[in-house]
Parts: C-alpha cells; structure tokens; sequence
C-alpha cells in the first residue's frame, strides 16, 4: 500500500511539473488530452488510479514517456530493474499484464516494456503522438499485432515494428500465455 501511494504521488508531482513547463492550464490539459478536469485534478492532488490509458493520453499531449509520469528521479549511473519490482500499469481480465520497466534518457527516450497476454485477452492503444515507433519481440507464445484494423500474427522469436500512431491492438492467441517485450521509441525533442 505504501509503494502504491509513493507512486501515485510521483504520478502527481511529475503530472504537475510537466503541465507547468508545457504552460498548460488544468483545463487546456484535460481539452487536449481528452481526461476530464476532475480526474486531473484528483491525479494532481494525489488522488486517484489512472489506468494506462489515462497516462498515454496524458504523456502523449504533454509530450513526454509514460515512465516520465510514474518514475521518480534516477541517482545511479547505471540502473538494473526486475520486472517483478514494478507494478502492472495494465492488468487484464484474464491474467495479463503490461509493466513498464524503464526509460531510457536522451533526445529520443526509448520505454521498455514486459507483457503477458493470455489466449483471448486484448489490450487496445489508442494511436500515440507523430513518429513514436513500436517494437514488439515475443518471447513465448503466439500473439495478434493488430494496425489500423489490419491482423498480423507474430510467434515466439519474431519481432515486429510499427509506427505507433495508429489505433492499435495486442492479442495472445495460441494455447499459452503470450510473453513478449515491447519498446516504445519516442520522437526527439524539439
């Protein structure tokens, strides 16, 4: 309970901070992103569990990663993650799960991801900002890359590319659970 709380308000401060360097208002925010002004005001105040979709929105409209959003600061020169450390920002009806591991720094920050997908489970992504590319490697399995409407298996050691700002989907098919990782290429900055 305590972690969920250091994390929400992590949430929070950065929300805060990265709306102020953007020179947003609560209300031009919540226009753009397409969240309602009493849930940023709630994720503001600390209040509240965004779910994924609310934190793409957002980071997308401001302009940053997802992990920008849910990390604190980094100290060390070199930073070793276990994905068991970091809580699912998705969880699925089925026992799926995306976590965002980590993000690298830099003028093009790359997010790295691990997901599991059971047979039959779906995620849906809304399309991402102008020139964010995805990469997804499956690890175990048999997944569904959906793009613009359009299907495309990928099995256990294939690795597919796209660029993200389609509407896109992420389905497990197959008998087991589908374990892939996926990066997230952002845009450079200005």
């Amino acid at each position: 309970m305590a972690e969920a709380a250091a994390a929400l308000r992590a949430v929070a401060q950065n929300v805060r901070a990265a709306r102020a360097r953007a020179g947003l208002s609560l209300d031009e925010l919540s226009r753009r992103a397409q969240v309602s002004k009493g849930a940023l005001v709630g994720l503001e105040k600390a209040q509240g569990n965004p779910n994924l979709a609310t934190l793409v929105r957002l980071a997308d409209t401001l302009g940053i990663s997802v992990s920008d959003l849910v990390q604190g600061p980094t100290e060390d020169r070199v930073r070793v993650v276990a994905a068991a450390d970091v809580a699912p920002l998705w969880t699925g009806e089925r026992g799926g799960e995306a976590r965002l591991v980590l993000t690298t720094s830099g003028p093009a920050p790359v997010e790295v991801w691990r997901w599991q997908l059971a047979p039959g489970e779906e995620y849906h992504s809304n399309p991402h900002q102008a020139g964010v590319v995805e990469t997804v490697t499956v690890i175990s399995g048999r997944m569904v890359l959906v793009v613009d409407g359009a299907e495309h298996p990928v099995e256990a050691g294939q690795t597919a590319t796209f660029g993200g700002d389609a509407p896109h989907a992420y389905r497990g098919s197959g008998t087991g659970t589908c374990h892939l990782i996926m990066t997230v290429q952002l845009p450079s900055g200005p």
